[in-house]
């Protein structure tokens, strides 16, 4: 806790103390045995936070001493009036009143604090930064060639919401915080009609013997690697406060984000990378029509990726695809056959597809019931990858508890007049199926993924 935290508990404690005491007076009583213990126990936390505090007090007085440098040779001129909500040396005053103010260390936005970590290696110390950084991002982090200052939580939270937020892919998948580096998960692929190996179920004459079956698990082992993003900013670009928390704020979330989805879905599983849709092993791809034409995509194909979907996870599953596909989908027809199996029927309504089924509507983004993300991520038309059906809470992507990471420095390129801001976020992932769902009856397997083959 900083000062001004250390400070508050204090008189958190002594309101504690005293309602006690004045609940027994009250009652014109002694206190109660448990009343009793409460009070020493707090008497107790007092003596410690105050110890606390005089040693943070020390620690600051410290600090200042330091950054005053040799002083003036002359006296001072007299020190202009504080402004409004402002302190002696033309800072904002820093007792935060709200949790959103404090969580934002006092600073209104992300360009101020910026411009705040510069001004500090620059000599000018704003008490913002002094009261409200921790040990372990002031000492060890600490402002210097070796370092720089943490985000204050609140813009830390801000960039965060851009890359887990509803609109991201990752959202949708079976994303989870861990602390570990390497996540080793047990899981689970036996069917529920498996017949050879995991849980059976059997008959059995009266009196028979029963046959003993056993849980077929395996393990699914994620590494948690890093990706980054790196921004340098100018000198100039720092004065504009506004425009660079915008820029900081929106610009390396987006990148990340896309970063993160480009990678659940054309990732190679090396390199660091995550293991995408289109390298996993448990992937299915439905074969072109004979004589389909290059670069195109039909209702048959629709239909048959949607049928090797398992029912019970389809109704969950998204369309990922590439826009250049959108003029195909919106003039995709059915051509229908007669009895004997002759194509060309002029009209007729197909009992197996729903009302609105197979048409695509751009306006609600469904097709075949299914919403519609198109993402830069997917290939081009007529490629593996330009349109994609996909169960996402199938693809398990555990990352760092915490989120992203925000740093900057100004010492990287100090003789450049240019500031260093980084974003570290650290996720793996792969889909949690290892291998295509074997059917009990029909040669054409099942998964959580369904691709297009080449046209």
């Amino acid at each position: 806790m900083n000062i001004e935290q250390l400070k508050a508990r204090l008189l958190e404690l002594s309101n504690q103390t005293k309602a006690i005491q004045d609940k027994a007076a009250a009652g014109n009583r002694e206190l109660l045995p448990e009343e009793h213990e409460t009070v020493v126990a707090l008497a107790d936390e007092f003596d410690r936070v105050e110890a606390q505090l005089q040693t943070a007090e020390r620690l600051a007085s410290i600090q200042d001493r330091a950054s005053a440098g040799t002083g003036r040779r002359t006296d001072p001129a007299p020190a202009a009036p504080a402004a409004s909500g402002q302190n002696a040396n033309g800072l904002q005053n820093t007792a935060l009143r709200t949790q959103s103010e404090r969580d934002r260390w006092g600073f209104s936005n992300l360009g101020e604090f910026a411009k705040s970590v510069v001004d500090w290696g620059r000599g000018t110390r704003d008490p913002r930064i002094i009261q409200n950084a921790s040990l372990s991002t002031y000492s060890s982090e600490g402002i210097g060639a070796d370092g720089g200052v943490a985000v204050p939580p609140e813009f830390r939270a801000n960039i965060q919401q851009l890359v887990t937020g509803e609109d991201s892919i990752l959202g949708r998948c079976d994303a989870q915080p861990t602390n570990s580096n390497l996540v080793i998960v047990p899981t689970d692929e036996d069917t529920v009609w498996g017949s050879s190996g995991g849980v059976r179920v059997y008959r059995r004459a009266e009196a028979g013997t029963m046959s003993q079956s056993k849980i077929a698990l395996k393990d699914i082992t994620v590494r948690i690697e890093e990706m980054y993003a790196l921004v340098p900013v100018t000198d100039g670009l720092l004065r504009d406060a506004p425009m660079l928390a915008n820029f900081l704020g929106t610009k390396a979330g987006q990148k990340l984000n896309f970063k993160i989805t480009d990678e659940i879905i054309n990732g190679t599983g090396s390199q660091g990378q995550m293991l995408g849709i289109l390298n996993a092993p448990c992937t299915v791809s439905v074969a072109k029509e004979s004589s389909q034409a290059a670069a195109t995509i039909v209702a048959a194909n629709i239909l048959k990726m949607y049928a090797r979907m398992p029912d019970a996870v389809r109704r969950n599953a998204v369309w990922l695809i590439n826009q250049d596909i959108e003029p195909q989908l919106l003039s995709i027809n059915t051509t229908f056959k007669d009895a004997v199996g002759s194509a060309g029927i002029a009209a007729g309504v197909s009992g197996l597809i729903p009302e609105g089924g197979l048409r695509y509507d751009p306006t609600n983004g469904t097709l075949m019931g299914r919403p519609i993300i198109a993402t830069e991520a997917c290939q081009t038309i007529g490629t593996v990858g330009d349109i994609v059906l996909a169960y996402l809470p199938g693809y398990f992507a555990p990352y760092e508890a915490g989120g992203v990471r925000s740093d900057m420095s100004m010492h990287l390129w100090f003789d450049q007049g240019v500031s260093a801001f980084r974003w570290t976020f650290r996720i793996g992932g792969q889909p949690w199926l290892s291998a295509p769902i074997a059917r009990k009856n029909g040669s054409n397997t099942l998964s959580h993924f369904v691709t297009l083959a080449t046209r």
